[in-house]
């Protein structure tokens, strides 16, 4: 047994925090954990439903923001030494890059028996400019010489980290895909989809297409809108296209679907259009029953949950092939790829599918299943409980405590009933 802080960037609606969650939770009795968190940019969903369903009460980091401040990071930095002195974890494992630096840097300091670190992604590509790259990849080599291990989650990720950037020796990197609860994709499909539908007023002769996250520089929407024009100018097919999210790049993009005479509503200004920005939607199980499509077009990825959660749902994806996004389709069979910034490819691989239902139908038909085998969230628990146990062998014992007993004696809402060394 061993007592488990865990440190994420932010709790917002996305990959990193479902996971830190799910190990939050179901890694108890055997892994105390307590969760601590950094805040969360105002463009962003809330996901606070997450951890309250999962009944998780973490420590927010009032001034651990993703964006570098030093007087802000440095309070931060402290506020997390001073839960480590209180805690005393076996195990500080951190989540994404601002934790991972502000969380090692501490742990560390500290003295914590055992130091792991989750790449959700990385920053080495298509986020900075060259210098800025090649010091954010010297400040991650140098917190990998401080953590007993590094985790990829996926094995195209590992590939770079340890032979791409050298961040560290490929023996010091293991290999854990993400894991997520994937049974709300596959249950009550055709209600959620008329629900969706009668909602945006699809009908049943238009093909919907979606491509959901974050409106961020590296998810290059652009492309997706120039490759709608050339689709709503070349196909003969009844199309409806979903911006699902919001960002800082919500107003640019809405510019650009005008330059590009891409008509579209929004909820600002809803109606029926060939494109709608939806803003962020709780719900996505509901978004995924009502797409005929899902489509990504980033730059980079790590895990891209919307093309996990995309596959759940039995929608066949149309994607770059850019980081980890081959290890998470199944070329040919779930997805068609094409490069990165191949408009041309890009589009081809739409028009393929808006204009085949037969095309569409045979790369849904192996979905489920393949994502249901590799990205479970009990497969994610198990791999990682096997870790934890290969690096704190003969961890002291735990005693239960009931709940209010144990928020008294240390003073933070704890992820378990409660223990005590």
């Amino acid at each position: 047994m061993s007592r488990v802080l865990r440190i994420i960037n932010r709790l917002n609606l996305g990959g990193p925090t479902f996971n830190a969650a799910y190990l939050s939770k179901y890694l108890a009795p055997e892994h105390e954990t307590l969760l601590v968190s950094g805040m969360k940019d105002e463009s962003e969903a809330s996901s606070e439903f997450i951890t309250q369903d999962m009944g998780l009460d973490p420590i927010y980091i009032k001034d651990m923001f993703r964006s570098v401040n030093p007087l802000r990071d440095r309070s931060a930095y402290k506020q997390i030494k001073q839960i480590i002195e209180d805690f005393k974890p076996d195990i500080v494992h951190t989540h994404a890059a601002k934790a991972g630096a502000l969380g090692r840097l501490a742990a560390a300091e500290c003295g914590v028996p055992v130091i792991l670190h989750t790449f959700h992604g990385h920053v080495f590509h298509s986020y900075f400019n060259r210098l800025q790259t090649n010091f954010y990849r010297k400040v991650e080599q140098y917190l990998a010489s401080k953590s007993t291990r590094i985790i990829a989650i996926s094995r195209k990720q590992k590939q770079e980290l340890s032979e791409v950037y050298n961040i560290c020796s490929p023996e010091k990197i293991a290999t854990i895909p993400l894991g997520f609860d994937l049974s709300r994709f596959s249950t009550n499909v055709d209600q959620k989809r008329a629900a969706f539908r009668a909602k945006y007023q699809i009908a049943e002769d238009e093909v919907a297409i979606g491509i959901i996250g974050r409106l961020v520089p590296i998810k290059n929407h652009s492309l997706f809108l120039q490759s709608l024009q050339a689709v709503l100018k070349r196909s003969q097919t009844k199309v409806r296209a979903f911006i699902v999210g919001d960002g800082e790049l919500r107003s640019g993009l809405e510019a650009e679907a005008r330059q590009l005479g891409i008509k579209y509503s929004c909820p600002e200004n809803p109606g029926i259009a060939p494109l709608t920005f939806t803003s962020w939607i709780k719900d996505i199980d509901e978004v995924n029953a009502g797409m005929d499509i899902v489509a990504l077009t980033s730059l980079n990825e790590g895990t891209p949950v919307s093309l996990i959660e995309a596959q759940a749902a039995n929608n066949p994806i149309v994607s770059t092939d850019v980081g980890g996004v081959c290890d998470v389709v199944a070329p040919g069979k779930t997805a068609l790829l094409s490069a990165s910034k191949d408009l041309q490819g890009f589009t081809k691989n739409m028009l393929k599918l808006i204009e085949d239902p037969g095309l569409r139908s045979d790369l849904s038909t192996y979905s489920s299943r393949f994502v249901e085998e590799r990205y479970s969230y009990k497969r994610l628990v198990s791999d990682m409980a096997d870790l934890y146990g290969q690096l704190v062998p003969g961890a002291k014992p735990v005693y239960h405590l009931p709940a209010d007993v144990a928020k008294k004696v240390k003073g933070y809402g704890r992820v378990t009933a409660g223990t005590l060394r």
